[in-house]
């Protein structure tokens, strides 16, 4: 199997395992306590960024890679990851006054062991991705992540409350570094030398740059909620903001990881570029187009089944979060073209546009309620999205009008599949039928009718997505 088909199945069963974590803790655990990890989680990917500094990305793309280099870049990531972590003691309690919790440091405190741990793996998982050994890495997500939900649901079952949610991200972090370490053939030196990293400052500094801005970007809505709107109201926001999130990190993870070591190898090629591009945009659309639909359409039933009663927020919100969930999909494939073509400057100025946007919508919505700034947080991505495809597609020599050809199909068939299968759900809920087996007879349905009509009625789209999927790799 190729390199995208690894990092779909390892996405896959990340996705289930992670459905299976979060149905299975939400039983144990209450909305305060998804909202403190929420707010550890907003300090805790800033923290990641200081940890590596696009160094790991750097060295996938970069043309000459020597030892020594290898070497340096291994110990700036060290050293950042103890100094973040060093960081994250310190602050852990004038934190947690900015987010007004008192439950916060001991978290902090706990999850600060992850950064130099995981630092120490950042060099082997790069050059592991940059020799496209993605079966390996695909196994290592796995083992870990399964690893860590065993342990999230033994210490939740014994009462550990956020605790659990913690010992997850260590044990996944642990698994995943030792695994790494392993499977790598290479092992650091003593060679290092600060002059090495200079070939680096250019790509990695403007990669860090884009990096911090769509942190602040993808995480004020969990600053800004934690703020004004309370622990629980962000548990319920976590929540839903997690079900929306995981389409985009498994299918931008395939786009960006596998795709991106061959795509800095086509630099100068930009028509296969393109059209590699392109074919993943439509890969994305057609899997991501129906869940997102579907999703929306069900909301009411599926988070009634999978995570009981007292979750009713979460579907309210998902209404808003399930077509920003699709835009963000499309979009956050876009980081790989502009890494590839070497222009990490263009994709800060185009992050910098679009933390803006978004941030204003939260600082907007936080003044009235969690539905009102999930409401304005789609209208900034429906507002962001052309200019943002537009600046991508023009570093391909292509087009809105091949991004239309490319988005047609699965994007009309999943509107009529939504229609219909919120049609079910209405007449379902009529007729008092419990929310499981409003499930047991929608989503088959919904399965159903977006394969007939994107076999059916968008038979030429169709035509053009498989005639663009044959062309040669």
């Amino acid at each position: 199997m190729g390199n995208a088909q690894w990092v779909a199945i390892a996405q896959v069963g990340k996705i289930a395992l992670q459905l299976i974590s979060m149905a299975t803790l939400a039983r144990l655990l209450n909305a305060q306590q998804y909202g403190v990890m929420a707010m550890a989680t907003v300090v805790t990917n800033f923290a990641l960024l200081m940890r590596d500094l696009g160094t790991g990305a750097a060295v996938v793309q970069s043309r000459n890679l020597s030892d020594k280099l290898l070497d340096s870049v291994f110990w700036l990531n060290l050293s950042m990851g103890a100094a973040v972590a060093l960081v994250l003691w310190v602050g852990a309690i004038p934190i947690s006054h900015l987010f007004g919790s008192t439950e916060l440091p001991p978290v902090l405190w706990a999850l600060a062991v992850i950064f130099p741990i995981t630092a120490s793996a950042t060099t082997h998982q790069a050059l592991l991705e940059r020799r496209s050994q993605f079966k390996s890495i695909a196994q290592i997500e796995l083992a870990a992540l399964t690893l860590g939900v065993a342990f999230a649901i033994a210490a939740a079952a014994a009462g550990w409350g956020v605790f659990s949610l913690v010992v997850q991200a260590i044990v996944n972090a642990v698994v995943s570094t030792l695994f790494l370490w392993k499977k790598s053939l290479w092992r650091p030196g003593r060679n290092g030398s600060l002059s090495e990293l200079k070939g680096l400052v250019g790509f990695s500094g403007n990669l860090s740059l884009f990096q911090f801005i769509n942190y602040f970007s993808r995480n004020a809505d969990g600053m800004i909620i934690g703020r004004f709107l309370g622990a629980t109201v962000l548990g319920f926001y976590s929540v839903a903001y997690r079900l929306m999130l995981f389409p985009i990190q498994s299918l931008t993870s395939v786009a960006s990881r596998a795709l991106y070591p061959i795509m800095s190898q086509q630099q100068t090629r930009i028509a296969d570029m393109a059209s590699l591009y392109l074919r993943t945009i439509a890969l994305i659309a057609t899997i991501t187009a129906p869940l997102m639909a579907g999703l929306f359409s069900v909301r009411e039933a599926f988070v009634t089944t999978a995570f009981g009663s007292g979750w009713d927020q979460v579907a309210a919100i998902l209404m808003w979060l399930a077509p920003t969930g699709f835009l963000q999909s499309i979009m956050s494939s876009t980081g790989a073209i502009f890494m590839a073509r070497g222009r990490t400057d263009l994709m800060m100025r185009v992050g910098v546009v679009t933390a803006i946007t978004q941030l204003s919508a939260f600082f907007v919505g936080a003044q009235y309620d969690v539905l009102v700034l999930a409401s304005l947080y789609l209208a900034a991505n429906v507002f962001n999205f052309i200019p943002v495809m537009v600046v991508t597609l023009r570093q391909l020599d292509s087009s809105l009008v091949d991004l239309a050809k490319a988005l047609a199909a699965p994007v009309g068939s999943a509107l009529i599949m939504a229609a219909a299968v919120r049609a079910v759900v209405w007449v379902c809920a009529r007729e008092d039928v419990s929310p499981l087996q409003t499930l047991i007879v929608a989503c088959p349905l919904g399965a159903v009718v977006y394969v007939a009509v994107l076999t059916l009625v968008f038979r030429r789209s169709l035509s053009d997505l498989r005639a663009l999927l044959r062309r040669p790799r």
